[in-house]
């Protein structure tokens, strides 16, 4: 089958590029996420991920507006059972013990200069004291602080062109949703904050530390936080720059705890049970190199980590 053949092929070309939240209803990422989703694996090759997800689409009859939640496995085994993970149309490299981490889609909310909320560029990067470790607040005239469960992560950047070799001085960019699902600078209601967002470069262990909360789950995606890497700090200031796109997913049964037990997650209790990582449009091929490893509780927060590999 070609491309060409695939009746989805006219939705993709019609639809935005840059998709305009600030018409949606708040809670509403399904579709411009799905479209977006598809362009991304289109414009990357990633035709074996393509093929299978729709196959597993048109299995159900239809092409969903897909919920975001639980009811799937926590063991990130890839659900193909591949051996080899899509990387922008190509298989990964394994180096030492480490594979590349798969590339994402960055979604219709990144803030990184790439699109426009509100009739202008939104650009997080740019903003004065982005680089910090604390995102919990806004930063700027802006002064929101997003309620939550404390959520500690703490991200290791290696290098598989190097045995696996820390890399330090390489800068990420972290985002997420609140925990009732909004984006901030985009989602009604926190257009004017930017929360949820931050760049923090990397040690001398190749470790980066973000304190923030966790992350709400929205109708249509599994809980999950964006990110992207940089060289450093200084090239930190437009997507253009940016040297890899992925997504980092988080264990069912935590998110079923933190849901079922926190004050400000009841929406994501529903949108929790109407997905799993095996329906969700960008974890359907598995989530080996993005689940995180998470410890704590709902009264004294979590803690989370995890290994993030590229190919420099």
């Amino acid at each position: 089958m070609r491309f060409s053949d695939l009746s989805v092929t006219a939705h993709l070309k019609d639809a935005p590029l840059n998709a305009h939240p600030e018409h949606d209803h708040d809670h509403d990422h399904s579709q411009p996420q799905l479209l977006q989703d598809l362009q991304t694996l289109t414009r990357h090759g990633g035709r074996r991920q393509m093929l299978r997800w729709l196959g597993a689409l048109s299995a159900a009859g239809t092409l969903p507006l897909v919920g975001c939640g639980g009811g799937g496995s926590d063991s990130g085994t890839n659900l193909y059972n591949d051996n080899t993970s899509s990387t922008g149309g190509t298989t990964t490299t394994t180096s030492g013990s480490c594979s590349v981490v798969p590339e994402e889609t960055a979604g219709p909310y990144p803030g990184d200069g790439s699109n426009t909320a509100n009739g202008s560029v939104a650009n997080a990067l740019a903003l004065s004291g982005i680089v910090r470790s604390d995102i919990t607040t806004s930063v700027g005239s802006a002064s929101g602080t997003a309620a939550g469960v404390p959520l500690k992560l703490v991200i290791t950047l290696t290098n598989t062109n190097n045995s696996c070799a820390s890399l330090d001085g390489y800068a990420i960019y972290l985002w997420h949703c609140t925990r009732d699902g909004k984006y901030s600078m985009y989602s009604s209601g926190v257009t004017g904050e930017n929360y949820l967002r931050g760049v923090q470069q990397t040690d001398s262990n190749g470790q980066v530390t973000f304190e923030t909360i966790f992350p709400g789950c929205y109708s249509g995606r599994m809980p999950h936080m964006h990110f992207e890497v940089y060289r450093d700090a200084n090239t930190a200031t437009s997507y253009t720059n940016k040297l890899k796109t992925s997504q980092l997913a988080f264990p069912v049964a935590t998110c079923q705890t933190v849901y079922n037990n926190a004050s400000g997650y009841s929406a994501s209790v529903s949108n929790l049970a109407a997905i799993s990582f095996n329906t969700d449009n960008v974890f359907s091929d598995g989530v080996t190199q993005q689940l995180v490893t998470i410890s704590g509780d709902v009264t004294n927060g979590y803690e989370a980590s995890i290994t993030v590999s590229i190919s420099v």
